[in-house]
Order: structure tokens, then sequence, then C-alpha cells
């Protein structure tokens, strides 16, 4: 069953505030459904495109529901205007439920300004675009404000610091509620990728070294993706890659900074981890992961932290 996902349109909205966030869930392999709703059934946005056939605030959401606040590009003017005001009041309406989490909140850019407004981010952490970051501080004056952020998520409200910001945000949601894979295959599909904020934890090492074009390195990355646990060789990884063992070899350390042994050793403790958190013995997660043994695993687990100490 798709996640509903209710944006809310408004004149003025930033076109990409609200294009390219809905892009990026409507390629979810239809784990989202979208729906446009704004108290007008026309709008007219920053770059001067229609959008119509608006549907009517509605008078509540159903739990589970994403409710999606695009950023303007004149917040002052157009956050002025009637149509922002009833949308405050109705957001109003709609607190204990987004503070009860059965409703998530999305912000983009300026979009935190309206959430601001109907006294929604009291006492979160949060953020926008930089240009308007003292304007949010007086619309929320108990909110916490963060600066030099990607985006921040707090009780289940989200903010990003806008226009690509957005993408990077919807990613991340994407791969919280559908997984890795099917975010991997969205970022793919749009050619962008992920930025991490300040405050979230590393992304998996299934996400985090894809951030490059080289169509040979991904091709030896997916195989990897679909038998970690394997015995992979050099040699066999660069005869899928199409590329010389040594040109493979070359290209992780040039792109990703990484060896092919070592990139191999990350996914491989990825799911050990998993295997570990859903309560296997650390023999059986070991060779579950392709480690000849808990100790190999050991010594796997220990050489990363170390390596992260002396960042």
């Amino acid at each position: 069953m798709s996640t509903p996902v209710w944006i809310v349109t408004l004149p003025g909205v930033m076109t990409l505030d609200l294009t390219g966030p809905a892009e990026a869930l409507q390629l979810a392999q239809g784990h989202f459904s979208l729906r446009y709703i704004g108290p007008q059934e026309s709008v007219i946005t920053s770059t001067d495109m229609t959008i119509s056939q608006i549907a009517p605030l509605p008078e509540t959401l159903p739990a589970g529901s994403l409710l999606l606040l695009p950023g303007a590009s004149d917040s002052q003017r157009w956050f002025a205007t009637p149509q922002a005001q009833q949308t405050s009041r109705w957001l109003m309406r709609l607190q204990p439920q987004i503070h009860s989490q059965a409703i998530t909140l999305v912000c983009i850019c300026s979009g935190a300004l309206l959430a601001a407004r109907a006294r929604l981010l009291e006492g979160l952490q949060c953020t926008t675009h930089h240009d308007v970051l003292d304007r949010l501080r007086q619309a929320a004056p108990g909110a916490l404000v963060k600066e030099n952020r990607v985006f921040v998520e707090d009780r289940g409200v989200w903010t990003s610091a806008g226009i690509t910001a957005g993408i990077d945000l919807a990613l991340h949601l994407i791969n919280r509620r559908c997984g890795s894979q099917v975010a991997l295959d969205v970022a793919r599909e749009m050619v962008v990728w992920f930025r991490r904020s300040g405050d979230d934890p590393q992304l998996s090492p299934w996400l985090r070294y894809r951030n490059h074009l080289h169509p040979a390195i991904h091709r030896a990355q997916d195989a990897l993706l679909q038998q970690p646990e394997a015995g992979w060789t050099l040699p066999q990884l660069a005869a899928r890659a199409h590329v010389s063992e040594r040109h493979l070899a070359r290209l992780f350390r040039l792109h990703l900074g990484i060896s092919v042994r070592d990139y191999h050793e990350q996914l491989r403790l990825a799911i050990a981890r998993q295997r570990l958190q859903q309560g296997e013995g650390a023999e059986r997660a070991a060779q579950a992961a392709g480690f000849s043994s808990s100790r190999q695993l050991r010594r796997a687990h220990q050489r990363w932290a170390d390596d992260q100490l002396t960042k």
C-alpha cells in the first residue's frame, strides 16, 4: 500500500521545491501516491508555470500521511496572502496529528515559515534556506534553528534548506521508508546523490560510495551488492565491469577513495551488523556475511573502528 503524500500548493510556490521532491517520490516504484492540495484550484509558480486541478484542503488527513510544505519564491510576499493565512489556520488544526507523529510534516525551504506560523516548530530542531533563518527564528522563537544543515528531523518533523536540498531530503525519506535499494535506484535515475545532515548517522555503504557517474564502477558495485557474501576476486569484478583489473583498482581509488577489497568488506560488515541486530549469534552472522569466522568479523570491525578514530 502506497503512502499518501499531500503537497500544499500555494501561489508563488518555488517550482523546484515542489517538483524536485515530488519527482523523487514519484520514481520510488509506487511506494508513494501524490496529491496536490491548496486553497485555490490554480496557481502560478516561481517560473510562471501554471498548476491547475489543485484539490481543496481536506478536513483531515489519514494517519501515516506525508504532508509536504514547499517554499515560495518571495515568502514575505506570498506567505502574506489570504491563501497562505488560510493554510496556516488549516495547519493549526492538524497540530495534534503532527505532534503525535500520526502525520509526518516535511518542510522544504521557506515552507518552514508556514509551519512556524502554525506553531508546529516550537521546541523542535529545524532549519531552512540560509536567507530566511533569521525570519524563522522570529516566527518560531521557541524553535532550535540550526544553520548549515541540508535537512533536520525532530520528532517526525522534517525541515530542509530548500531547492536541491528538497531532493536530498526526499531521497533520505525514501531510504528510510523503502530501503536502500529503492533510494539507490531513484538517485541513479535522477543522476543526483545523497548529502548528509550534520545530525544524521552516516549512510550505509550501500549508498555512501555511489556519488559518482562512472559506469564501470557502478557495474562492479552492482555485482557486489547482489552477492556481498560471495568471495569476489578482482579478476571476477573486472570482468563484470568490462575493464582490466589494474584499471578497476585505480578507478575505485580515484573516484571512491577506497580499495575494492575495503569496499567489499564494508558491505559484509553491514550485513553482519544487521544479522546481529536480528538476534543471530556472532558465528552465524559472520558466515552469512561471507566472513570465515566470528574472529575474522571482529578483526574487520576493529579495523574500521580504528580507521574512524584516526580521521
